[in-house]
């Protein structure tokens, strides 16, 4: 039983994001480990690439794997706990005690992390849009064209459902009527701003990317010897 409940558990990590990589924390190996004991006390520990990720970042994960294996069902508590940064302790204990990242930090910090997130969901549809426009670009399809398009003019797709995904997290519309390019704010771009517009959703993608690819590089040169 307690082998289909750390599944659950590790299915539920699977839906938290580093939200600046936009990537869940199992597949860019931030769980260094996950158990769950018989009487269904799931504990989670959490590693990031270095030990001064930022602050706002590392308590978002750690919030979030908390609320996510919190409610997975026949888990009795979650210790969720990060290791091997500058404010672990700080980020454990607040996350634990349902604090709030203002009171956590009191005195550092004057505002939850509610804007931040939006911000970087919103950057994570900006890439989206590279990623679904860009096949239609090569095909042909003009600016004025692709200023026209609504999502659900749009093939279905694994990517365009993580853009609509990040839409909704992100507060922009992502329904069937919505512009298939929107600028961050959520208007919609006009003919004569497309091309700029996708350079700019290229390079949020190249630059999400890259990032990525730099923390995997750091955390397997950190954990190297414990790998």
């Amino acid at each position: 039983m307690n082998g289909v409940l750390r599944d659950a558990v590790w299915t539920a990590l699977g839906t938290v994001r580093d939200p600046e990589l936009d990537e869940p924390i199992t597949e860019l190996e931030f769980v260094s480990s996950c158990t769950v004991s018989p009487d269904g006390v799931a504990s989670v520990l959490l590693r990031l690439p270095t030990f001064f990720c930022a602050a706002n970042f590392s308590w978002l994960m750690v919030a979030d794997a908390y609320d996510a294996v919190s409610a997975v069902p026949g888990v009795a508590r979650a210790d969720i706990e990060l290791e091997g940064h500058f404010v672990a302790e700080e980020i454990n204990e607040g996350v634990a005690a349902r604090s709030g990242f203002a009171a956590a930090f009191s005195g550092e910090a004057r505002a939850e992390l509610d804007e931040l997130r939006r911000t970087f969901n919103r950057k994570a549809a900006l890439a989206g849009q590279d990623i679904v426009a860009r096949p239609l670009v090569d095909s042909g399809t003009t600016p004025g064209q692709l200023a026209e398009l609504r999502l659900g003019q749009v093939a279905p797709s694994a990517e365009l459902t993580r853009m609509r995904e990040r839409r909704a997290d992100g507060g922009l519309p992502r329904g069937d009527d919505a512009p298939l390019l929107l600028h961050e704010d959520g208007s919609p771009v006009t003919a004569e701003q497309v091309p700029l517009h996708l350079r700019r959703a290229r390079l949020t993608r190249v630059s999400i990317e890259g990032n990525s690819g730099t923390c995997r590089d750091l955390l397997a040169k950190r954990y190297a010897a414990t790998s």
